[in-house]
């Protein structure tokens, strides 16, 4: 009898992948844990939506030297797939889409879109697993930032997605991250990887960057609900168009718990070192400038800083639901017109498709950051979003969403402008439960 348990155990543990048991680490990029699903069928989907669209902001300014806003009545088509697959040691999540939109008042911000989330995690070995996340994103205007993916293994808001444009411009980001978790004991793991992440925008008159980092974690499972570590990332990232880079060290402490069977907290607390270097434009003494027909010059500028560190989120996965709430504050490459910045951010969002013919998903976020890089000065925004599906024929779902988001700075007036979208369509894939496009 005692062998035959002892194989029934193994039998039971050996499609765990070798994961460190426990709560979700954040610190890692992890999901929630309650999310995760031995297998959701891939499905395709195509919609075709009309909209409005109002505060669409080109890189360009009127005769009065105020920025241009405009209004327009929008026509968006899209088709794409997702889903999530398990094989005996490999797992695989996708979230993909791409979309044209014509703007009939506004056709200059007439674009392609496409969007991409894709997990993979596979067993190396009994106690080793590779992890291997990507973002990537082709968009004409500002992100809203994502909700939690019931298809994907792991969580957007870590990857370096610009989700705080200002201007509707061209924008292409691409983000990829690896890592290797090793299982030490029944209690103890580390991990180790790195990444890397660029950004171009069309516009010349904003900045793009590209960066990369490396990590590694230790963490103890001090109990059957809780797990305790620490962490270290060092991370990299220079801009285009001008001569500027930073440099940040971060170390800090993690604690990840299971309050209840659905609901898990984790997060991170500690300090960035960080330094960062740019070309700044001073302007030179008027007997100097006189003499020399120079009014200003270039300086090199460099600077050192030790900021708090902390990155947390608090979740709750229902039978046909999730709902999640983030916040963090640390160092990030800015929107490219403001770099290097500090930033605070708090997002948090619900999505449901338990009804029969229904599927919703509500979020909202606010983002303060001042900047400490080419130009010196606070911004930031509020945003919300709500979308709704339901089902109104065989593989037809009609569709209905709105989002708004107001940009604020006490420094900068001409920065504040709210911009908000609503659109109406229908929807097309196979399949007899709620569809979600978000």
């Amino acid at each position: 009898m005692r062998i035959v348990r002892t194989l029934i155990a193994f039998a039971v543990a050996s499609p765990l992948f070798a994961q460190y048991g426990g709560p979700a680490i954040l610190a890692r990029g992890e999901s929630p844990a309650g999310m995760s699903a031995a297998q959701i069928d891939f499905r395709p989907f195509a919609s075709v939506n009309a909209s409005y669209n109002s505060g669409l902001g080109g890189v360009s300014v009127d005769a009065n030297g105020k920025q241009i806003n405009s209004d327009s009545l929008g026509l968006t088509a899209s088709l794409g797939v997702s889903g999530l697959h398990s094989w005996k040691h490999t797992k695989l999540g996708l979230s993909y889409n791409a979309s044209f939109s014509h703007y009939t008042q506004a056709s200059f911000f007439d674009a392609t879109g496409q969007n991409l989330l894709l997990g993979l995690t596979h067993q190396l070995s009994r106690h080793a697993t590779f992890t291997w996340n990507n973002a990537a994103a082709l968009t004409g205007s500002n992100m809203i930032a994502p909700t939690l993916p019931s298809t994907v293994q792991f969580d957007p808001s870590t990857a370096n997605l610009p989700s705080n444009e200002f201007f509707d411009n061209r924008t292409l980001t691409l983000n990829s991250q690896a890592a290797v978790s090793v299982r030490r004991s029944t209690r103890l793991s580390l991990s180790f990887g790195g990444g890397g992440f660029m950004t171009r925008r069309r516009s010349s008159a904003l900045y793009g960057v590209t960066g990369a980092s490396a990590t590694g974690d230790l963490q103890y499972r001090a109990t059957r609900r809780s797990t305790i570590g620490a962490m270290y990332t060092y991370s990299h990232y220079s801009f285009t168009g001008i001569f500027s880079s930073t440099d940040a060290h971060t170390v800090a402490g993690v604690y990840s718990v299971q309050l209840s069977r659905a609901t898990e907290f984790s997060g991170a607390g500690g300090v960035t070192a960080y330094e960062s270097k740019f070309v700044q434009t001073v302007p030179i003494d008027p007997a100097v400038a006189a003499l020399i027909g120079v009014s200003s010059a270039l300086r090199v500028s460099y600077q050192t800083n030790i900021i708090p560190y902390v990155n947390a989120r608090i979740s709750r996965t229902l039978p046909k639901g999730t709902l999640f709430a983030n916040g963090n504050y640390g160092l990030t490459p800015g929107n490219g017109l403001f770099l290097t910045s500090t930033a605070i951010s708090v997002n948090g969002g619900y999505s449901y498709s338990g009804l029969r013919r229904w599927a919703i998903s509500g979020g909202g976020g606010y983002n303060k950051s001042d900047s400490v890089g080419n130009v010196i000065g606070s911004y930031g925004s509020y945003s919300a979003t709500f979308n709704i599906s339901r089902q109104v024929a065989p593989i037809t779902h009609g569709t209905l969403g709105f989002s708004l988001r107001k940009y604020d700075s006490g420094d900068f007036k001409n920065y504040n402008k709210w911009s908000y979208t609503a659109n109406l369509g229908l929807a097309f894939s196979p399949g007899n439960v709620p569809l979600r496009l978000w």
